[in-house]
């Protein structure tokens, strides 16, 4: 059980571990970084613009000037994208230490990545889905490593179609396909955790969420915005549940961390459940399969070599 006032101050030295943190250029991306950062873990800053993952960066040393941080250009609703900053990765790292799968999109208008899939979906599933299974072998090969997938309350409301993941045939509705992605980032958490179990590895495939946090998520949700106000935290506060599930020394893979506070929207970091739907195993099974084949990302193949990692 965490500690019911855990914050960054219990965070041990990080020094010689190597993080990732996807959408890191603004809100709890951006604070786990910095974070991670001022406890001297080496940082990647995965984001999509570089000139804002710049400024963030900057920002980040003014505070703290020894902080050892790296931006690099990532699109998650880019295949291409994807495999160019794995394999530009792996030139310089041997190693990853924490993988922290946190960018996303929140209800943007009807649109579709460069491959096709439908936003909400391919950047905050498959996107995270395949950049995990192209770092899996340094993941894997880094003990006790972990992957740290950022849902959302919004689970609660997916229910994936299969036979319409890209909206194609019913009318979008933008919340609902929110809540599709935010319930896939748990099957893909559970499903990935099992998979470990079964290899024997000591990775751990670990969720979050960080409640009602106010950021730039929210631009395209206009009451969101107006209740920032009267209900939202900071994102020093929203932060913590990712930085509790990435670096607490009782985290169990599996785990899923979120507020304390009423309805788990503010608050401190505390061990949370997800809804029953997102504990079913013959759906997040389907999602592995169905994700694999529209990533063409073979995790299995992947780590072959070090562990028995079947599907």
């Amino acid at each position: 059980m965490s500690q019911k006032k855990w914050d960054s101050n219990d965070i041990p030295d990080q020094k010689g571990k190597v993080a990732i943190v996807t959408g890191s250029s603004s809100g709890i991306g951006y604070e786990t970084a910095r974070v991670l950062a001022n406890k001297n873990a080496e940082v990647i800053m995965a984001v999509r613009n570089l000139q804002k993952g710049n400024a963030a960066l900057d920002k980040i040393k003014a505070g703290y000037q020894d902080a050892d941080v790296k931006v690099m250009e990532l699109d998650l609703a880019s295949l291409e994208s994807l495999r160019r900053f794995a394999e530009d990765f792996k030139k310089t790292f041997s190693r990853l230490d924490l993988l922290i799968n946190n960018a996303g999109v929140m209800m943007p208008p009807y649109s579709k990545t460069a491959d096709g899939f439908e936003l909400q979906f391919g950047t905050n599933h498959l996107g995270h889905f395949a950049l995990t299974g192209l770092l899996m072998d340094l993941i894997i090969n880094t003990e006790n490593s972990r992957v740290v997938n950022v849902s959302s309350t919004s689970h609660k409301s997916g229910k994936i179609d299969f036979n319409d993941l890209d909206w194609e045939k019913r009318t979008y509705k933008k919340m609902r396909a929110y809540g599709d992605s935010k319930i896939a980032n748990i099957y893909f958490t559970f499903e990935l955790q099992r998979k470990l179990e079964r290899a024997g590895s000591n990775t751990s495939a670990v969720a979050s969420h960080p409640g009602w946090t106010r950021t730039e998520l929210q631009r395209h949700v206009g009451f969101i915005h107006f209740l920032n106000r009267f209900l939202s935290q900071g994102i020093d506060i929203g932060a913590l549940p990712t930085l509790y599930a990435a670096i607490a020394p009782d985290v169990k893979g599996g785990d899923y961390y979120g507020p304390a506070g009423w309805q788990e929207m503010r608050g401190y970091p505390k061990k949370v459940g997800s809804n029953k739907l997102s504990q079913d195993k013959d759906i997040a099974q389907k999602l592995w399969r169905v994700s694999k084949k529209l990533t063409g990302i073979e995790y299995e193949s992947l780590i072959a070599e070090r562990l028995d990692l079947v599907s």
